[in-house]
């Protein structure tokens, strides 16, 4: 039987107006009890930070309810087991959970998924082969993708980006990448084996995108909103196809922001626009991981992240998300 447990664990302590500072976060420290039957001790080793976070921050629900203040926040993590009081796990057995931003917790073995050390690193999970993967394979699925599409991915370095392109070159598309800055580009060019990528920063996106694909493009896989919608809604081709995954350049906006001046571009052109939640595919998980980790494996796609070490540094690698630090998938390793 495992002694009770002292963990730090980060909590929302006031709710962000504009953009989120240091200020709304705390770090704190807590006891965690033993498991009883049925439970899972956990020591978690790496912690997810994602853009939609931010809007569970705010006092009103949408797809998934507020985060609560003065409680610790929830997400994605991947942690090893420490004591178990079920059958479904054994010490040492890798788990992912929604039990981020702390160092340890005790919950239900149900509420765990098994991974295997067979693939590395761990923080894997959270990324290419966690929920921004599936976000990615999922959103070309909707978009109905097929060889010879040219597809445009916006904020294509970050964590679904960049596994939304390879996804797609490895489907036999032609890929264009948005990032925000030279090293980036580079990143995708190199690295992700996007065809072309431009730097959103370096003039109107609507120009660098149309240099890019002057022919136009079939799918328009949109990880911002904003400039960039405006820029795709004018290169996409008749019948063209958009998910919407996310529009990380409003989150933080303090009231909304007008829609394109082309939107009638959707009428004109029979576009097809689809909104995408992750979670109501995660029936779908184990057909993505056997295609996916199947890539991995082969060498056929490129796992890129950002590791910032500590829990006491968790809200600041949040706060980076927004400025653009990351390439790849955000990740907290806990030390």
């Amino acid at each position: 039987m495992t002694a009770a447990i002292k963990s730090k664990e980060v909590r929302l302590v006031s709710r962000p107006t504009g953009m989120p500072t240091l200020a709304n976060f705390a770090l704190a420290e807590t006891e965690i009890a033993t498991p009883s039957d049925g439970q899972v001790l956990v020591r978690n080793l790496f912690l997810s930070v994602d853009p939609y976070m931010r809007g569970r921050m705010n006092d009103r629900r949408s797809y998934v309810p507020p985060f609560e203040l003065g409680k610790a926040l929830t997400g994605g993590a991947v942690g090893e087991v420490v004591e178990s009081r079920s059958d479904a796990f054994k010490p040492g057995d890798v788990v992912l959970n929604n039990y981020g931003w702390r160092e340890y917790f005790t919950a239900p073995a149900k509420e765990l998924l098994p991974a295997s050390r067979d693939i590395q690193p761990l923080s894997i999970y959270l990324g290419t082969l966690g929920m921004t993967g599936l976000t990615a394979w999922v959103g070309l699925k909707l978009a109905e993708v097929k060889a010879g599409d040219v597809v445009f991915v916006s904020g294509a370095a970050g964590a679904v980006g960049n596994v939304a392109g390879q996804l797609a070159k490895i489907y036999g598309c032609r890929v264009i990448g948005s990032a925000g800055s030279p090293e980036k580009v580079k990143l995708l060019k190199e690295k992700c084996g996007f065809d072309e990528a431009f730097n959103y920063k370096s003039g109107p996106s609507v120009d660098l995108l149309n240099e890019a694909a002057s022919d136009g493009i079939d799918v328009y896989f949109d990880n911002v909103g904003g400039d960039s919608l405006f820029a795709a809604l004018a290169a996409l081709r008749v019948h063209g196809r958009i998910v919407a995954c996310g529009m990380i350049s409003s989150y933080n906006n303090e009231s909304p922001e007008p829609g394109p001046s082309n939107l009638s571009n959707i009428v004109s052109k029979r576009l097809t626009m689809k909104g995408l939640i992750v979670s109501d595919w995660f029936s779908r998980r184990p057909e993505f991981m056997q295609e996916v980790s199947g890539y991995v494996k082969a060498g056929k796609l490129h796992h890129e992240e950002t590791v910032v070490k500590g829990i006491e540094n968790a809200a600041d690698a949040f706060l980076g998300l927004f400025s653009g630090r990351n390439s790849g998938k955000m990740v907290v390793e806990l030390t």
